[in-house]
């Protein structure tokens, strides 16, 4: 072995710690994979898989931007392989799949897994929660990050916020909800805490992987689903079955999805590649937030003009019934789940400090110059 040889191992093994050889098999296997480059480090082949159905390129397609980002910032030699909901795992156990290291890594939202941990919720989306800018001003300014990530690690896992959707519309009806009468019984689609305030409102709860939701639908097997907001939702159907488009989501007003990292495999990369991972996911975070906004307004003019869709406003009766049993339910979990309570102390101070001065100026601003552009049905 050369003099140059011996130097360039040595700063490898130090930036990222001894890694097996034999990216092809050991990609295979889902195993991290590694092989000397000497222009620019050592090369890792890691497997992604999403929640989500390949054609909802906005939010699957969050995972392949991140590999695509990774792959440039590291001149190739860092590969991520991306899989579609149900190509390796399920679209509700990409979580289980990464704890497992059947992948390196996955993108999904957290509130898929509260069964693991209640306080998971928190990593995307609670009812009558923050906004989009909130939730990402809570995660870095507000210690909301460094407290999910202690979560996650009781699983194996480091998460990093990597998509948001903005905030979304709220559910598909075959038929008109107006009051809480309307609501029991209904079989609705819906996960997370969102899903457990529905059921204390009467609705017969499910929770099905996106690409599950519009035969559940068609055969009906369920009365309602939410999913996202107009331009995902259009691309599944669920026009074509249920015409009663709501809003607004009152459970999901800013989900954020994560990407979810083995902690063992995230430990074994340089730290340069460790940086290229987190930026690549922060940057996808900012990129696909404006691909939504930029996507949603259209689409929703195409399902009222082109497909018939009625929107309709939630009751004020449904919406204050959801706001005493969603704050009640965040109270009880507290109370009962230690976990639980330290994340959510944390985020309902910042809650408490963000929405007066978000009712102050933001929406005074939004209430005098949005109407005088856009109509009520928000269709333009």
């Amino acid at each position: 072995m050369t003099l140059h040889r011996r130097a360039f191992l040595k700063k490898a093994t130090a930036a990222g710690g001894a890694v097996a050889v034999g990216a092809c098999g050991a990609a295979e296997t889902g195993g991290a994979a590694t092989q000397e480059n000497a222009a620019t480090g050592p090369r890792v082949a890691w497997r992604l898989a999403t929640s989500f159905p390949r054609s909802l390129d906005l939010i699957h397609g969050a995972g392949e931007q991140v590999a695509a980002r990774v792959s440039a910032l590291t001149g190739g030699s860092f590969t991520i392989r991306v899989y579609a909901a149900g190509e390796i795992v399920p679209a509700l156990q990409v979580m289980d799949a990464v704890q497992q290291g059947t992948v390196q890594c996955g993108v999904s939202p957290g509130y898929y897994y509260i069964g693991k941990s209640p306080a998971l919720a928190f990593d995307s989306s609670v009812p009558f929660g923050l906004s989009t800018r909130q939730q990402l001003a809570w995660f870095y300014h507000g210690g909301g990050l460094d407290l999910l990530n202690s979560v996650y690690a009781d699983f194996g896992i480091v998460t990093f916020p990597c998509v948001s959707t903005g905030g979304q519309m709220g559910g598909w009806f075959r038929r008109p909800v107006s009051t809480l009468a309307d609501l029991g019984g209904l079989r609705m689609r819906i996960p997370g805490i969102g899903g457990e305030i529905m059921a204390r409102l009467g609705v017969t709860v499910q929770v099905l992987g996106g690409g599950d939701i519009y035969p559940a639908l068609e055969r009906g097997a369920i009365d309602a689903t939410e999913w996202v907001g107009p331009y995902d939702d259009e691309k599944l159907g669920f026009h074509q079955i249920a015409k009663n488009y709501y809003y607004p989501g009152w459970w999901e007003p800013g989900l954020t999805g994560s990407l979810l990292v083995s902690r063992a495999a995230y430990d074994e990369l340089p730290v340069t590649y460790q940086e290229a991972l987190k930026s690549a996911a922060a940057e996808t975070m900012s990129e696909r937030l404006a691909a939504y906004d930029a996507a949603n307004p259209a689409a929703l003019r195409r399902l009222v003009r082109d497909h018939g869709v009625t929107l309709r406003e939630y009751s004020n009766q449904i919406m204050d019934a959801a706001w005493r049993e969603s704050n009640a339910y965040l109270e009880e979990q507290a109370a009962a789940d230690a976990t639980f309570r330290r994340v959510y102390e944390s985020w309902s101070a910042f809650r408490a400090s963000a929405f007066p001065y978000f009712a102050g100026n933001e929406l005074a601003y939004a209430n005098n110059a949005f109407p005088r552009i856009g109509r009520a049905d928000m269709t333009g």
